[in-house]
């Protein structure tokens, strides 16, 4: 995988509730990435930038929400979501990284 490749698979991480209890209890990181990222270019991305290692990659493809507006009905872009499990000892720390 080529180094531009890699700064644009990741869309940046996923901040909620949900990821926050993954990241305490399995030592899992949430990210969105492009549509057409595989799981091997997603772990290559997040060793490469982030210096961990990578146990294992997760991903979901969520569906845009149909959404009423004041001219009709509209649709949200769909995305993809992958749960990424760091090896023992590893961590990414978002709040730091100011």
């Amino acid at each position: 995988m080529n180094q531009e490749r890699i700064y644009k698979v990741l869309l940046g991480p996923v901040i909620s509730e949900k990821a926050a209890v993954l990241a305490d209890a399995a030592n899992q990181v949430v990210f969105k990435v492009t549509t057409d990222a595989s799981k091997a270019e997603i772990k290559a991305a997040v060793e490469k930038l982030f210096n961990v290692s990578v146990e294992q990659v997760r991903t979901v493809n969520v569906k845009g929400k149909t959404k009423r507006t004041r001219t009709g009905m509209g649709q949200r872009n769909d995305w993809k979501k992958a749960y990424v499990r760091l090896a023992e000892g590893s961590d990414i720390n978002f709040e730091a990284a100011e």
